[in-house]
C-alpha cells in the first residue's frame, strides 16, 4: 500500500505460507514498477534478509517498524495504522470479509476491484 493506503501490490497466499516466505516474491513483483518507490516499511515478520535482498537486489530500503520499547499493551505504531485501515475498508466488502473464493487469483481480483470502487468513490466526492 502507498501512503494514501491504496493498494499497490497484492500477494494471497494459503494460510500456511509465511509472510517472510511471500516477502521476496512480493519484491519480485514490483521489480521495475514504481520506480519512484524508495522505503517500504513492513512489520517484524519481514525481519531479517529480505531487508539486504531489498537493498541489494531492488535498491530500496526495506524498514521495520517496531513499537517502542517501553510500549506496555496496545500502541498504535508509525504507518502500520495505514495497512489497518486498508484491510478495514476491504473488509466492509462481503466476498472479502470471509474467504468465499478456493483459488487465491480470484481472491486477489477481489481485492483489486474493492480498491477501484473505494478510488472510484473518491474521486466522485471531490
Amino acid at each position: 500500500m502507498d501512503t494514501l493506503g491504496l493498494v499497490l501490490e497484492v500477494v494471497v497466499t494459503p494460510a500456511d505460507v509465511s509472510d517472510r516466505e511471500m516477502g521476496w516474491w512480493l519484491l519480485e513483483r514490483m521489480a521495475g514498477r514504481f520506480l519512484r518507490l524508495e522505503r517500504i516499511w513492513a512489520d517484524s515478520s519481514y525481519a531479517g534478509a529480505l531487508e539486504e535482498i531489498a537493498r541489494t537486489h531492488y535498491g530500496r530500503v526495506l524498514e521495520i517498524v517496531k513499537a517502542a520499547a517501553e510500549t506496555v499493551g496496545f500502541a498504535v505504531q508509525p504507518h502500520r495504522w495505514i495497512v489497518e485501515r486498508t484491510l478495514a475498508w476491504l473488509g466492509r466488502y462481503r466476498q472479502l470479509s470471509k474467504e468465499y473464493t478456493e483459488h487465491p487469483e480470484s481472491s486477489e481480483a477481489l481485492i483489486h476491484l474493492a480498491m477501484i470502487h473505494r478510488m472510484l468513490d473518491r474521486l466522485c466526492l471531490n
